[in-house]
């Protein structure tokens, strides 16, 4: 955290003596110092600089540019096929929509552009021979885990109300926590979340649920978060008195994401389930009664909580294969599992592989954010049994009728006639073999079609 020399790639050092050959003053800034402070490897490399947008047109002219950012100041050249951005130094003017700057003002200082970024760790620059430019305290707040508002927390949130989801976004991401002005800023300026469309909203969630720190970032921010999906805050407080659970829904859901394990999954797996975990018991609080004994009770939460998931996500018009899936596995999340083989086979025939795995994932974190009882542990080792034979099953089994020995073609040689008989026999005959009636030869089910009621 002490170095002051940042590695630049050959571009980006190119870009810099260029501008500066001209005249220019300039310097990487933003999350790229960040990261390189941090020990990371950026994923992109900006740039600010005194010289205008014209000027930089000028200046590239013999390079590939894109121009669609250059009324607020940033023009993009693009060297070996990735897009570098430069912005002008600028002052930013009144944000009426909470989001965007109704107009910019260029200017030529360093300091003042710094001035109008979002966090102190996002506020710092860089130039070979000048080192770290940090006017606020950003490698401070990095030395320490913190998020912290560049100035007054509640006029950088009203400036753009996306900030208070990257605040949250960064926390997650490096493990971080929120300055308290900032966290108490962000918690009153969440209201104005509505105003942001649904696709921004959506990506900054997303952002902080993928990364490895969400977990500890909705124990504490649950009330932020409200703004932008309200159903959780009826989660916070909902008590859950009984055998099963330690925590109230909304502290068991932010340690069922923490405890969640998406190791194995793809990319989208891995989405899938971070939000099937995310709203998994989103509709408890709609469900919940309470016994004589004194226990809690969510009679048909999953169902009611697959119809919620549904609604908040399409509000978030998140992607069709996120809502499908995540949706899928809340609706039967809290459902026993078979333990016969019969039972497993026709899971497979129903779900598939891919999903019942995805169903174990989320299982097993739901089940490590209960109370540590013996119940609960032999619980999760039936899922870890399902778990087990169902990947034996899977890879031997069968259950879609192109594992059947006989396909149609074969009964309509044999003498059945073809049309929608021929369908009905595929699919009696497939049950019998997933339920042990019949072995999957060939002989055996062409026999057993001959038989009428034989399957």
């Amino acid at each position: 955290m002490t170095r002051d020399t940042i590695r630049l790639p050959r571009d980006v050092a190119w870009l810099l003596q260029t501008l500066r050959g001209a005249g220019h003053s300039a310097y990487v800034v933003g999350g790229c110092v960040r990261d390189s402070l941090l020990g990371r490897q950026p994923g992109d490399w900006d740039l600010c600089t005194s010289a205008r947008p014209d000027q930089l047109r000028a200046l590239f002219q013999d390079r590939q540019l894109i121009l669609t950012g250059e009324k607020h100041g940033t023009v993009a050249v693009v060297l070996h096929g990735k897009p570098y951005e430069i912005t002008t130094y600028r002052l930013d003017g009144d944000y009426t929509d909470h989001r965007h700057p109704d107009k910019v003002r260029f200017v030529g200082d360093l300091a003042a552009d710094l001035a109008r970024r979002d966090f102190t760790i996002n506020a710092m620059a860089y130039a070979p021979g000048e080192g770290i430019i940090d006017l606020y305290g950003g490698r401070k707040d990095l030395a320490a885990g913190i998020v912290r508002c560049v100035g007054d927390p509640e006029a950088r949130f009203a400036e753009d109300a996306l900030r208070i989801l990257r605040a949250l976004r960064f926390a997650a991401r490096l493990h971080f926590s929120l300055d308290p002005a900032t966290g108490r800023a962000a918690e009153a300026a969440r209201g104005t979340l509505q105003n942001v469309s649904a696709e921004r909203l959506y990506a900054e969630l997303d952002g902080i649920l993928m990364a490895a720190g969400a977990g500890k970032v909705l124990a504490q921010y649950g009330g932020i978060l409200a703004g932008a999906v309200p159903e959780i805050a009826p989660c916070m407080g909902c008590t859950q008195p009984g055998r099963w659970h330690c925590y109230d829904v909304w502290q068991h859901t932010a340690v069922a994401v923490e405890k969640l394990d998406p190791r194995g999954q793809d990319t989208r797996g891995a989405r899938v389930l971070c939000w099937a975990t995310f709203l998994h018991d989103i509709a408890k609080p709609l469900c919940r009664s309470v016994g004589p004994d004194g226990a809690a009770h969510f009679k048909g939460h999953n169902q009611r909580g697959a119809a919620l998931a549904r609604t908040i996500l399409r509000r978030l018009k998140a992607p069709g294969y996120l809502v499908e899936g995540a949706v899928g596995l809340i609706a039967i999340h809290d459902a026993p599992l078979p333990e016969e083989d019969s039972g497993i086979l026709k899971s497979l025939n129903r779900y598939g592989a891919v999903f019942l795995r995805r169903l174990c994932a989320l299982k097993y974190a739901d089940l490590d954010a209960h109370a540590l009882t013996p119940e609960v542990a032999r619980r999760r080792e039936d899922v870890a049994a399902f778990e087990r034979r169902m990947g034996v099953l899977a890879k031997t089994g069968c259950y879609t009728m192109r594992q059947l020995a006989v396909n149609g073609a074969d009964l309509m040689q044999a003498g059945m006639p073809a049309g929608p008989e021929v369908g009905r026999a595929l699919h009696g005959l497939l049950f019998a073999v997933m339920e042990g009636r019949l072995p999957n030869e060939r002989e055996a089910l062409l026999a057993a079609a001959r038989r009428p009621g034989a399957y």
